[in-house]
């Protein structure tokens, strides 16, 4: 079967960062831009309800994980959300890269977990410099719970986003 764009590793990362500035830069204003890259996305993949799902279960824990986060007082959102809808899109887009040009992170879930302890608080660090959010403790205590959370939590997005991977022919032959 033939490699759908979608699934390139260079797409998927060209793509995940049009998402990233999208939502981080344009926030709101640019809510449809996001929306229509990840329905793109969506249409672009072999199989689009396994694809959902993925995006809807790995994309729900990152929601989840940020709204807890936001109601500890952790981040600030303008207008006092919870969580707003581009960070929503941002995790949705985040679901999508994990299998694809995130992927040579599953197999190593040691250097998945320090990824996340460092890039997750750097990602955020960066959104609060460009006001997209604000932190409700210190910059040095902020930091360290992203890292503790983001660091626990990558490796297993990594695992549910294998579990939930469609499985080829051949694969569910030897089931």
């Amino acid at each position: 079967m033939p490699v759908r764009i979608s699934d390139m590793i260079w797409f998927n990362a060209l793509w995940f960062q049009c998402v990233w500035f999208s939502t981080v830069l344009g926030r709101e204003g640019f809510l449809p831009v996001a929306i229509a890259l990840i329905a793109l996305h969506v249409w672009l993949t072999r199989d689009y309800r396994n694809e959902l799902r993925q995006l809807a279960l790995v994309g729900g824990i990152g929601v989840a994980a940020d709204s807890l986060l936001s109601l500890a007082g952790i981040y600030q959102f303008a207008g006092d959300v919870v969580i707003p809808l581009w960070l929503i899109c941002l995790w949705l887009a985040f679901a999508a890269a994990l299998g694809r040009s995130l992927a040579w992170l599953a197999a190593r879930p040691i250097v998945a977990s320090l990824a996340g302890a460092i890039a997750f608080p750097l990602n955020y660090w960066a959104g609060q410099r460009l006001g997209a959010v604000d932190f409700g403790y210190s910059l040095s205590s902020t930091l360290t719970v992203l890292a503790l959370t983001w660091g626990t939590l990558l490796p297993l997005m990594f695992r549910l986003t294998a579990y939930l991977a469609p499985r080829t022919a051949s694969e569910e032959e030897l089931s």
